[in-house]
C-alpha cells in the first residue's frame, strides 16, 4: 500500500520530466544523425558526419574555451560561495535564514536584467568609470566589457548563491564538538580549519562546482551580452547552429556531446558524494 502511495506521488513529476526533458532529449539526439538539407532544413539521410565534425579542431578549440571560462568561473565561485556559507554557519542560529536569504536575492530578478545590470556597471561611462573620476583618477581605464574577464565576472556573480547553498548545508550540519575536540588536542584555527573542517564540507563544495560548472558552459546570454560576440562558448555555438546557419543536425550533435558531459559530471559528482557519506556513516560506526 505504502508502495503504490509512494508511486503515485511520484508520478506526476516522472511524466512532466519524460515530456519536457526526456523526450526533447531524445528528439535532439535523432536529429543529430541526419544531414542539412541544402537548403537548410533536414534531411534525413542517417550519417555520423555530425559527430566526427564536432572533433574538428575548430570545433574543439571552442569546447576547450569554454571549459577553461567554466572552470575558472566555478573555481571562484567555489572559494567565494564558500567563504561566504561558512561565515554564514558560523552566525548565531536565530540570523541564518535572513543571512541565507540574502544570498539568494538576486534569484529574484530575471537573469538577463541581472546581466544587463553588468553592462551599466562595466561599459566606459558606467558606475566605475564614475565612480573612479569622482575619486580624481582621470586616465584611461582598461576595456572591462567585452572581455573575458566581465563574461566570467557575471557567470561567478549568476550562480554564486548555488555555490552558497550547497556549502552552506555540510556546514550547517557540522557538530562543532569536533573543532573544539580539534582544538583541545593543541590544532591551531587554521589546522582545525584545512584538518577538519575543509575535508568534512569538501562534498558540498564539490556540488556547488559541479552546479557552476556545468551551467556556466553551455552558457549563451552572458558570453553574448557581455562578451559582445567577441568570443564564443559553446552555448553561443549551438545557438548559432539553429537560429542563424539553419543546421538543426549539427547544432543537435553539438547539445548532445554538451549534454553528455553534464551527465558525466553530474554522475561522478553524485558517486563521490555517496562515497563520502558512506565513509563518514563507518567512521562513525566504528567510532561508536
Amino acid at each position: 500500500m505504502q508502495d503504490k502511495k509512494s508511486l503515485a506521488l511520484i508520478a506526476p513529476a516522472f511524466v512532466w520530466l519524460t515530456a519536457f526533458m526526456v523526450v526533447p532529449c531524445l528528439l535532439i539526439l535523432a536529429l543529430a544523425f541526419f544531414q542539412r538539407g541544402i537548403y537548410g532544413g533536414i534531411d534525413y539521410t542517417f550519417t555520423l558526419e555530425n559527430f566526427s565534425l564536432v572533433l574538428d579542431p575548430l570545433y574543439a578549440r571552442i569546447f576547450l574555451k569554454s571549459a577553461w571560462i567554466a572552470g575558472l568561473a566555478a573555481s571562484i565561485a567555489s572559494v567565494l560561495g564558500y567563504a561566504a556559507a561558512y561565515a554564514i554557519a558560523q552566525m548565531p542560529r536565530r540570523d541564518q535564514p535572513r543571512l541565507l536569504f540574502f544570498a539568494i536575492l538576486p534569484f529574484w530578478s530575471n537573469y538577463l536584467v541581472r546581466t544587463y545590470a553588468w553592462i551599466v556597471l562595466l561599459n566606459r561611462e558606467g558606475l566605475i568609470v564614475n565612480i573612479a573620476r569622482a575619486m580624481g583618477y582621470h586616465g584611461e581605464l582598461p576595456q572591462m566589457l567585452y572581455t573575458e574577464g566581465a563574461v566570467i565576472t557575471g557567470l561567478v556573480y549568476n550562480y554564486l548563491p548555488f555555490v552558497i547553498l550547497a556549502a552552506y548545508a555540510p556546514l550547517s550540519r557540522l557538530n562543532p564538538e569536533i573543532a573544539e575536540a580539534s582544538r583541545d588536542l593543541g590544532a591551531g584555527g587554521w589546522t582545525t580549519f584545512r584538518r577538519v573542517t575543509l575535508p568534512m564540507t569538501l562534498p558540498g563544495v564539490a556540488t556547488g562546482f559541479v552546479f557552476v560548472f556545468v551551467l556556466s558552459i553551455g552558457n549563451f546570454v552572458t558570453p553574448a551580452l557581455l562578451g559582445g560576440g567577441q568570443f564564443q562558448m559553446v552555448g553561443n555555438l549551438v545557438y548559432a547552429q539553429f537560429l542563424t546557419s539553419n543546421d538543426w543536425p549539427f547544432g543537435s550533435a553539438l547539445s548532445m556531446v554538451l549534454i553528455a558531459v553534464m551527465l558525466v559530471l553530474l554522475t561522478l559528482q553524485t558517486f563521490a558524494n555517496e562515497r563520502a557519506s558512506s565513509g563518514r556513516q563507518s567512521e562513525e560506526t566504528a567510532h561508536g
